[in-house]
């Protein structure tokens, strides 16, 4: 399939230049889409980020050259990338629980990370319920955290700034802007500029105002796959954005558009295992 071999074309790249700089951007081409998108759909189809990837293949080769090479520590080191020997060591340490100096000795234990290879495989136990939704553009209104980030910034910054707008009482003052439409709910929104993250929204459909400590953003005219999610926060929403990216996206007959990702969260209790949420998908044909 070509979605799947668009990934192994990607990871051919990275497993190339393991000892190299990568360059996220050209691997997202590769995949046919952008290196933010590239890294999403990786981590949500693997369980694990490109960069801790990365980490654990380099640290898996250089574990066999010290044991088979006896190369330098401060070599190694400067090819597979860290500005100093201290840093490796580090990194080192994280992947086979012992330093490089001991990984020579014999009988030690080391962890090596085989290539990831994409293949299809076979899901489907669990339907998606989804619709095709031809979205004009629309403004929204709301808190901004803003900038480029990468994947592991967002998923540790995101849920520190959905407490912090919850806590300050943000929610409330959101939904006093609502003022209907689709997406109904509040919103989580992933902002695109040329395919590549450039900040989250937490915001709401509105024409009014944007009251102080707010800022307006306008949602480009996109095709959206718009699934339904039941259950409850987060891990409803984590389970079912895996499932679109790993089960639907690779037979739909679509590839990610460059444009932001949406998730709605209406009124109602977030923990309960009947709450209902959507994921809006930008989509366009192959």
């Amino acid at each position: 399939m070509e979605w799947i071999d668009g990934l192994n074309r990607a990871i051919d790249y990275v497993e190339d230049h393991l000892d190299d700089e990568i360059d996220v951007e050209k691997a997202g081409r590769l995949a046919a889409c952008s290196s933010f998108h590239f890294q999403r759909m990786f981590a949500y189809i693997t369980g694990i980020t490109l960069t801790e990837y990365i980490r654990r293949r380099r640290m898996t080769a250089a574990a066999f050259e010290i044991a088979n090479s006896g190369a330098k520590i401060v070599d190694l080191a400067l090819k597979y990338g860290y500005d100093s020997p201290t840093a490796f060591n580090r990194a080192f340490q994280g992947v086979h629980g012992v330093s490089p100096s001991r990984a020579k000795l014999e009988g030690i234990r080391l962890t090596a990370f085989p290539r990831i290879t994409f293949t299809v495989s076979v899901k489907g136990e669990e339907a998606m319920n989804y619709k095709i939704v031809k979205k004009d553009a629309f403004r929204v209104v709301g808190y901004a955290m803003k900038g480029p980030m990468t994947l592991e910034e967002c998923l540790e910054k995101v849920p520190q700034f959905w407490q912090g707008v919850a806590a300050s009482g943000g929610i409330g003052r959101l939904c006093a802007l609502m003022q209907g439409g689709e997406p109904n709910g509040i919103l989580g929104i992933s902002a695109c500029e040329g395919g590549e993250f450039s900040g989250y929204y937490i915001a709401v459909p509105s024409e009014l105002p944007a009251p102080e400590g707010m800022e307006e953003y306008f949602v480009p005219a996109t095709t959206y796959a718009v699934f339904e999610c039941i259950g409850a926060m987060p891990d409803a929403i984590q389970k079912l954005q895996q499932r679109i990216v790993a089960e639907w996206l690779p037979t739909s007959g679509y590839e990610y558009a460059p444009a932001p990702d949406i998730e709605v969260y209406p009124e109602g209790d977030q923990q309960s295992e009947t709450y209902y949420s959507e994921a809006w998908l930008p989509i366009v044909k192959k």
